[in-house]
């Protein structure tokens, strides 16, 4: 069974320096039929306006993962790590016991456009931790490429949760099929531009939750940046 969830239907938030469209229940809003899928609790389409961000604030068991569309993401964090991350990067913040950080836009003309995804871990209490890694356009054309994954094989990065993330760009021909266990979850959400899952039409902002399927194929894509998740049901 596949459920569409249109870019129309999420939750929106705009507080002038942060305008935030929310996929499942987040702060205020609050929507009992979309809680999260599976154990992917927050898909939050943020755009955050130059030089402005979120102060610090604390976290604990969760994990984190941070997605650049656009723009630069100033990351620092209790655990003494510094960085920007920019398009192509993941950042996997392990908030565990417990971590405060803060993400800016140092930017003073460009607004910082990224996902921000929750993923509830499998082990409460876990030390914190963190990991950044860097994918390539190439590496994603075409094809769904691991960016995260409980082990970090193929080169992803390590997400204490029993998930996995992939990403791909797809445009005119280029079509991927990935096999699916009927048993677990999965979810497609569409960071930008437009593609066909299994036949249907989705666009920028909108999302498949699959069950008891066995298949994923996207095909037809315009300017298409995806991401494919894996989830325990």
């Amino acid at each position: 069974m596949i459920t569409l969830r249109r870019s129309e239907d999420r939750g929106h938030a705009d507080h002038g320096w942060l305008n935030s469209f929310h996929s499942f229940s987040f702060a205020d809003y609050h929507d009992p039929a979309h809680m999260g899928f599976g154990n992917l609790r927050v898909i939050n389409e943020d755009r955050i306006a130059p030089g402005t961000g979120f102060g610090t604030h604390a976290h604990r068991d969760m994990e984190i993962v941070s997605y650049v569309l656009e723009g630069a993401l100033a990351h620092k964090d209790s655990l003494g790590n510094g960085a920007a991350i920019v398009p192509g990067e993941v950042q996997r913040m392990s908030a565990g016991t417990g971590v405060r950080h803060s993400e800016f836009n140092h930017a003073q003309d460009a607004t910082t456009h990224f996902l921000q995804i929750w993923l509830l871990p499998h082990t409460a209490g876990i030390a914190p931790g963190y990991e950044q890694k860097a994918f390539s356009a190439a590496d994603k054309r075409g094809q769904l490429r691991l960016v995260a994954s409980p082990d970090g094989r193929e080169g992803s990065v390590t997400v204490h949760a029993d998930a996995s993330i992939r990403a791909g760009l797809f445009d005119g021909a280029e079509r991927a099929a990935l096999a699916l266990d009927p048993s677990r979850l999965a979810y497609a959400y569409v960071a930008r531009g437009s593609v066909e899952l299994n036949g249907q039409r989705l666009h920028t902002g909108d999302a498949a939750a699959l069950r008891g399927e066995s298949t994923l194929e996207l095909a037809n894509g315009q300017g298409a940046e995806v991401l494919v998740f894996d989830l325990a049901p």
